[in-house]
């Protein structure tokens, strides 16, 4: 029989239980994983069979959980300067083909998940690709699969690039101080880059895979966007300052051609208006830009990196400019400003708040907003303050006040501060000066004291569930090591490995951690096939080193399956269904295995 015990029966019928409803996508995998942990630990009153509850949880404070809570942070100062942007944008520009594009995407794409994890990655650059798109005329379902497939691959490349590969690496530490298996260990050496040498040779198998294949592959799908025909559209004025990087471009060269739900109407050049300007028009420092377009498209122009609002006024408000917010406010009947140009009004005198948008029942205003006359039921959209709507919701100068999500101005004077800053992570933790876990906190703490990102940014920006769920996950994995479920199944599923030719067994170590991580996420499966695969090699007496290896590539190979993180991502906004994971994630997830094995073989044991 395979199980003996019936602590074992537990263990794994609770983990059949979490495999079927993530598979089933009953609830969120932390909760889902919580729960197997919470039934385990309930079953730890029985001490001698499971874990108590104090090691169960231990989990939660694995250096590779709080690693990858603290990234989430630096991504965000990322974010929150458009630095991201600012090192895309120059890589990205303007393909002329389909295998083009997805070559610009994935190379930069790939190369920042081998030093940041892929998950916040993939959360920056969907908007930015989202827009590039649109831009260049093509299918996002073209490119959103490529862009998570990018980014699970080049984290295969170096130790930090996934959540997976942190934690098999905390693991191998744990291990190392396990006397049972102190002779399997002993050659366990894992570096910034020792994965490289297999994760390189997979990045380029997988671009080239995808370059091919996803020209049939790959669906032309149409997904919803905003509605840009929306008559709600204002207009806006922006303008070129003396040190703008658009200065001296064309508006083409600039990316203000072809503009997502917005164009530009006009140019105002010392005095003088330019109409109907075409692509190749020459901008200068100094010209007011003046834009048509929807509310989203509105917000986009105030966070693109060389414009700035033309109002004067947005320098006069009190509030430093990072903590504001925009805010659409209708202007009411018995405001006291109606009938006033903008101008002669001192709106933001009164209120704290700098017009930079109106929009007035589908009209387009022309010339200057300063010389816009206010009228009962306009829109404005205002910069202003974080507290205006709650001040003014209630005042009888507005009909309707509501704050935009995310509409804080970006920071992009920190762009560069930000660029060094995580430079400087990546070279100290790749040169091993100091350990990750430190890199990255230090990182952390010059972000926030630079004003790349606040403390309240900080906070909102580390993702809790996905936090939990990896503690979680450590704690079941916890559980399957010492009630001997791991060494049961091991013998089940690897009982033959000492039968095996190292080749063969490191092909069965990729079979079983691809498919546990099909089944129940990278993450889970590195805690439940590590520990099988331990104790196997120490049976078959296979060097270790390969295997740890291979199946970091096989816990990260997320391909078939929408489950995985950054799939689930870029699902909707691609408008994909599971098959079309299936479709053209099951032939690279094979493609992967093959040349993981192959090289790490000839790499460890040839």
């Amino acid at each position: 029989m395979l199980f003996e015990g019936w602590e074992q029966w537990i263990t794994v019928a609770t983990v059949m239980m979490v495999v079927i409803a993530l598979a089933m996508n009953v609830a969120g995998p932390d909760t889902i994983l919580l729960a197997g942990v919470a039934i385990l630990m309930i079953c730890g009153v029985f001490p001698d069979a499971f874990p108590s509850p104090e090691a169960m949880v231990e989990g939660f404070g694995n250096a590779g959980v709080i690693t990858i809570g603290v990234l989430f942070v630096v991504a965000e100062g990322m974010r929150q300067t458009g630095a991201m942007q600012l090192a895309a944008a120059p890589l990205l520009g303007r393909p002329s083909g389909l295998a083009g594009a997805q070559l610009r995407l994935m190379a930069p794409v790939a190369g920042l998940s081998a030093f940041l994890n892929n998950t916040p990655i993939v959360a920056m650059f969907i908007p930015v690709i989202r827009d590039w798109a649109k831009k260049t005329n093509l299918h996002v379902s073209k490119l959103f699969i490529p862009l998570s497939y990018a980014a699970v691959m080049g984290g295969t490349c170096t130790l930090n690039g996934t959540a997976s590969n942190i934690f098999i690496t905390g693991m191998v530490r744990e291990s190392a101080d396990d006397k049972a298996f102190e002779t399997l260990m002993a050659d366990v050496d894992i570096g910034m880059f020792t994965i490289s040498w297999v994760g390189v040779p997979v990045l380029i198998v997988g671009l080239a895979y995808i370059l091919i294949s996803s020209r049939w592959l790959l669906p032309e799908r149409e997904v919803d966007t905003p509605d840009f025909d929306d008559p709600r559209r204002y207009t806006v004025e922006m303008m070129i300052p003396d040190d703008s990087p658009i200065a001296n471009k064309t508006i083409e060269e600039a990316g203000l051609r072809n503009l997502p739900g917005a164009f530009l109407a006009e140019i105002d050049r010392d005095g003088e208006s330019l109409v109907a300007v075409g692509p190749e028009q020459l901008l200068r420092a100094g010209d007011r830009l003046i834009f048509v377009g929807v509310v989203e498209s509105v917000v986009d122009l105030q966070k693109t990196r060389g414009l700035m609002p033309a109002s004067k006024d947005v320098h006069k408000i009190s509030e430093p400019r990072p903590n504001r917010r925009l805010v659409e406010a209708v202007v009411s009947d018995t405001c006291p400003l109606v009938d006033m140009t903008i101008r002669d009004s001192r709106f933001r005198s009164v209120y704290d708040a700098a017009i930079i948008a109106v929009h007035r029942g589908g009209e387009h205003l022309g010339g200057k907003i300063g010389d816009i006359v206010l009228r009962p039921g306009d829109t404005l959209l205002l910069e202003t303050h974080p507290n205006f709507t709650q001040t003014h919701r209630n005042r009888r100068d507005f009909f309707l006040v509501s704050e935009l999500e995310d509409s804080n101005p970006t920071r992009h004077d920190k762009a560069m501060i930000a660029l060094f800053i995580v430079g400087l992570m990546v070279v100290l933790a790749a040169t091993e000066v100091m350990p990750l876990l430190s890199a990255a906190l230090v990182a952390c703490v010059f972000l926030v004291i630079t004003g790349c990102c606040t403390t309240h940014e900080a906070r909102g920006s580390i993702n809790l569930r996905i936090l939990l769920a990896l503690g979680a996950a450590l704690g079941i994995g916890k559980a399957i090591e010492t009630t001997g479920t791991a060494k049961a199944l091991a013998d089940g599923l690897f009982g033959q490995a000492s039968d095996l030719s190292p080749l063969l067994f490191l092909a069965l170590v990729y079979v079983v951690g691809n498919l546990f991580n099909m089944l129940v996420g990278a993450v889970g499966a590195a805690a439940i096939v590590f520990p099988l695969a331990k104790a196997a090699s120490a049976v078959a007496g296979v060097s270790f080193m390969p295997v740890v290896v291979v199946l970091m590539v096989a816990a990260g190979a997320s391909y078939a399956t929408p489950i995985y993180q950054t799939n689930l991502m870029v699902f909707t906004a691609g408008g994909y269904k599971p098959s079309d994971y299936w479709r053209m994630g099951l032939p690279l997830n094979i493609l992967i295995g093959a040349t993981a094995v192959t090289v790490a073989y000839a790499k460890w044991l040839a």
